[in-house]
């Protein structure tokens, strides 16, 4: 009998899946045009990503442009949609950088409103992380400019973090990839696809639809969900070929629970990088927006068969207001070329220490009302600790280097995934009603998924002074008052 085994632990994708081979090249700083005069037609090949490039040749540095601006897109074989993309490209270009680099990128707001760009999950100062206090004005320009210390590796994204505007932005376009790669990477080995999720929803215009009050309420509802800016793209391989798949999570509101038609996957690692060991068998993995994976898939040794990549249906309605359906993301295709030779997972990954004794706690409650937050229609507002956002007002304070113990409660009736900005963090325990569950392995993650009457205790540290974020990474819900303001104060 099959074995599954469902991963909620310390797991839970935007605008399509991207896929892309490993290095990818010297790709130019701007993406072209959509393959066919219709971007959203189904099963046309998997498109390789732009890649950012680096446009410096000193040693350990790293400097490139990017431009959020204004972009016509074929995606159907009618009139063309007006997006908002970096650099001209549907999902934004990929950003590989190493660790130990120093990294600084120009951003040009080409925007008719402020933007900023927010480096999900890297451990950058709060002046560089994007954050809506600190907006780049329409017209202007500003660098992003920080150093990547050892022990980043792992898979990342990048996306504006505008007080009010995120979810917006997003939805027009604004994401993409962002690698962090080590040079002792125990899996470099095997070929490596990145799969960036997006979404995408047009109005009878082919125009990007505006968010209504059910969004507002419950997160964006009824995108197509893209990948690699494809709808059901086909990524045609070698029968029994070993594959290293990077999967991104950035919809808007979306929980994905992966699974791959005829296979069991190898979870190999999460938001911050490589687990210590690989977890095999798996039929299914939970992936909440903002969350990422890192999978091994061994490939089934037939030749000229085809497999369905699904998100599984996660959570039910809520309020009758949301709509969850299974959805097929892409085709895993094997060509009919004679079976490859299994590649070998190493047995351990990388050391993953306990962060140690926290010396402090904090309590975090995620509550609903109503008649707060209005300005968008919704008809229930989640809040932080009962308030509002303010982006002036301190909502919990910490020290640089100090462990704390985070519990997370949710006391409403959907699921949350919550982030914290400028550091990754280790799940401790789950509880639902009297019923306590240890984290069955640890796991470095920016955003945990804290389903409906669930406790989330986490264990954190940051390491950097100044103001960070923490919020529901449900944009609506960011945008719409849930999210709070921490400060590092100096040890």
């Amino acid at each position: 009998m099959k074995r599954r085994r469902f991963l909620e632990s310390a797991l839970a994708g935007l605008s399509g899946l991207i896929v892309a081979c490993r290095g990818g090249g010297d790709a130019g700083d701007v993406g072209g045009p959509p393959a066919s005069g219709n971007g959203l037609a189904d099963g046309q090949p998997l498109r390789p990503l732009d890649i950012l490039r680096n446009q410096s040749a000193a040693p350990g540095q790293f400097s490139a442009s990017l431009s959020a601006a204004q972009a016509s897109e074929m995606l159907n074989a009618g009139p063309t949609t007006p997006m908002w993309l970096y650099n001209g490209s549907r999902p934004g270009p990929l950003i590989e950088l190493t660790e130990g680099q120093h990294v600084a990128i120009r951003i040009d707001n080409g925007l008719p409103q402020d933007t900023t760009v927010h480096w999900h999950g890297l451990p950058v100062p709060p002046s560089q992380d994007g954050n809506p206090m600190d907006p780049v004005p329409a017209g202007a320009s500003r660098v992003y400019e920080f150093d990547l210390p050892a022990g980043s590796a792992g898979t990342y994204w990048y996306h504006p973090h505008p007080h009010l505007n995120t979810a917006e932005q997003v939805a027009r376009g604004l994401a993409g990839p962002l690698i962090v790669r080590a040079g002792d990477d125990p899996l470099a080995h095997i070929p490596e696809v990145t799969l960036f999720v997006t979404g995408v929803r047009l109005d009878a215009n082919a125009e990007i639809s505006a968010d209504n009050a059910i969004d507002w309420t419950v997160g964006r509802q009824n995108e197509l969900l893209l990948v690699n800016g494809d709808r059901r793209p086909i990524h045609t391989v070698r029968p029994g070929a070993t594959q290293r798949w990077r999967i991104l999570n950035a919809t808007a509101s979306r929980h994905f629970r992966l699974a791959l038609e005829g296979h069991e996957l190898t979870l190999v690692g999460t938001d911050g990088g490589l687990l210590a060991a690989p977890i095999g068998g798996l039929a299914e993995i939970l992936v909440a927006p903002a969350q990422r994976i890192e999978i091994v898939v061994s490939v089934n040794p037939a030749p000229n068969e085809r497999y369905r990549l699904q998100a599984l249906q996660y959570e039910t309605d809520y309020l009758g207001l949301g709509t969850y359906a299974d959805v097929d993301l892409l085709t895993l295709a094997t060509n009919a070329e004679a079976s490859a030779v299994p590649m070998v997972i190493p047995s351990a990954l990388r050391p993953i220490a306990d962060l140690g004794v926290a010396s402090a706690s904090q309590r975090i409650e995620l509550s609903e009302v109503t008649g707060l937050c209005t300005r968008s229609g919704a008809t229930v507002t989640f809040l932080i600790n009962g308030r509002i956002f303010d982006p002036d007002r301190v909502d919990l304070v910490t020290t640089v280097g100090r462990v704390e113990l985070w519990k997370i409660v949710n006391n409403t009736a959907m699921a949350h995934p919550f982030h914290i900005h400028g550091t990754q963090f280790q799940l401790v325990s789950r509880q639902v009603g009297t019923v306590l569950t240890p984290a069955s392995y640890l796991a470095w993650i920016d955003t945990i998924l804290i389903p409906s009457q669930h406790t989330a205790t986490i264990k954190v540290r940051q390491m950097l002074a100044g103001k960070r974020m923490f919020h529901c990474h449900i944009l609506e819900h960011e945008d719409n008052c849930m999210m709070a303001l921490l400060d590092v104060l100096p040890a």
